[in-house]
């Protein structure tokens, strides 16, 4: 995968590449397109990433790392999954705790409260107002 390539989704030849940090270009598909039946590769899916993924209906998912969370809701919704690296979670920016989206989704497995709940942490963390 190119390095400036966040993701990249595949399907019978067509190929839609998302570059960006982060969930947010993953984030901006999950409502554009439908992507059933698509495979993903991806630098990192957490669990934030594996529930976008169930939503847009993925089948399967490569992540260079994949936190167990995020195997635990592939398996789960029975999406093929590989990884080169499983880590416990996804690591934030500054490398002291846990990435604030996995910290937004942490209390729930549903991917359609998931991008509520992502649109909204995405939001907070650009500062943007009106957001509880």
């Amino acid at each position: 995968m190119r390095s400036d390539y966040g993701a990249v989704f595949c399907k019978n030849g067509k190929t839609v590449c998302r570059s960006g940090r982060g969930i947010a270009p993953v984030l901006s598909l999950a409502d554009e397109i439908s992507f059933r039946g698509f495979s993903v590769a991806d630098k990192i899916v957490g669990k934030a990433a594996a529930l976008l993924f169930v939503k847009m209906g993925i089948s399967e998912v490569y992540g260079e790392v994949m936190s167990r969370d995020a195997a635990e809701i592939l398996k789960k919704s029975n999406i093929a999954y590989g990884f080169g690296t499983l880590c416990e979670y996804i690591v934030n920016r500054q490398g002291d705790g846990k990435c604030p989206m996995e910290q937004a989704v942490s209390g729930t497995d549903d991917p359609t409260v998931a991008v509520g709940l992502l649109k909204d942490t995405l939001k907070k963390l650009k500062g943007e107002k009106n957001v509880e």
